[in-house]
């Protein structure tokens, strides 16, 4: 196999940035983000973003591309990561797309259901509901109005009610009769080598706990400040980054660091068991990674492509030292 996409997916804090480094410098690729709080510019350190020597190493594409008053749907992020994955593809490389948005992968492999673009007016339009009269007011008016969607969602979502809303107001038509149309995958003329990295649980754990610490001492508390500065509104797509909310509390007086230390770790550890919870159930198919396996993939990448059968670059890159 000459060519391939890659597909690296897995729960928050295992090791996926270093395993899509390993890859991308042998094989002289691309990293494609695929995780849906990474998309956004303002909180790099708190979202774990790749750092300024791992984009140096190899190209890094959507990270930090949006505002964060800015919204990125599924079908947003599926067009940008098209794109980027054929751009790779065009000139020779390999896209490594890695991420733990399981939605944005299964979008990557199976397609979506094409749903039309709703004018910015009506974006707006909703928007404004929910800011002048609340989450409980906007999920009722999507009760009343379109109640087989309104049972699909969770009432504290206001991205997904938003998102109903507006379809229905654009459209006429509710969501979950356009999500019943019949959709292709992405075709990229190659194939895709997908793989998921499973931890054990207590391994999993420890290593939430450990990065929370390590993102504390690369200045996750003042990025949370700065953050607060800004004003972003409240129901803003990254209000929702892991580890935020309670560092906001610690910096307005409500909570002592150390007690916003430990809600942001037990916080990360019941989203990374949600997204083991999901991978198990929805992506069966993908190639599980076991832990040491990941981290021999990362010492001696060439195992993986030889496990895969990709070919390794002649130009290939260096990795860092750590």
């Amino acid at each position: 196999m000459s060519q391939a996409v890659v597909l690296i997916a897995g729960p928050t804090a295992s090791g996926k940035s270093a395993l899509a480094l390993a890859l991308a410098c042998r094989l002289d690729g691309v990293v494609i983000n695929a995780d849906s709080m990474q998309v956004y510019r303002e909180l790099p350190v708190l979202t774990a973003q790749p750092g300024p020597l791992a984009r140096a190493t190899v190209p890094h594409r959507l990270y930090g591309v949006l505002s964060a008053l800015d919204e990125c749907s599924v079908g947003r992020w599926l067009e940008l990561a098209q794109a980027e994955i054929h751009a790779a593809l065009r000139v020779g490389k390999t896209p490594v797309v890695i991420g733990g948005s399981g939605l944005y992968l299964r979008a990557l492999c199976e397609g979506i259901a094409p749903v039309p673009r709703v004018p910015v007016a009506v974006r707006q339009a909703v928007a404004d509901r929910l800011l002048a009269h609340g989450l409980p007011a906007l999920f009722a008016e999507l009760r009343a109005r379109d109640p087989r969607m309104a049972a699909r969602l969770r009432p504290s979502d206001p991205q997904r009610i938003a998102r109903a809303l507006e379809v229905l107001d654009a459209t006429g038509e509710s969501l979950a009769d356009w999500q019943r149309v019949g959709h292709r995958p992405p075709e990229f003329g190659v194939p895709l080598v997908a793989g998921i990295l499973q931890w054990p649980r207590a391994e999993l754990y420890r290593r939430c706990d450990a990065r929370f610490v390590e993102m504390l001492a690369a200045g996750a508390l003042g990025e949370a400040d700065g953050y607060r500065a800004q004003g972003v509104p409240e129901g803003r797509p990254l209000s929702r980054a892991l580890g935020l909310r309670p560092l906001l509390r610690h910096l307005e007086g409500a909570l002592p660091l150390e007690a916003a230390i430990a809600a942001a770790q037990q916080e990360t550890r019941r989203y990374a068991k949600r997204q083991l919870t999901w991978f198990r159930n929805k992506m069966m198919s993908w190639n599980p990674i076991e832990a040491q396996e990941c981290n021999n993939f990362i010492a001696n990448p060439l195992s993986f492509l030889t496990q895969y059968r990709l070919t390794p670059a002649n130009r290939g890159t260096k990795l860092p030292a750590r």
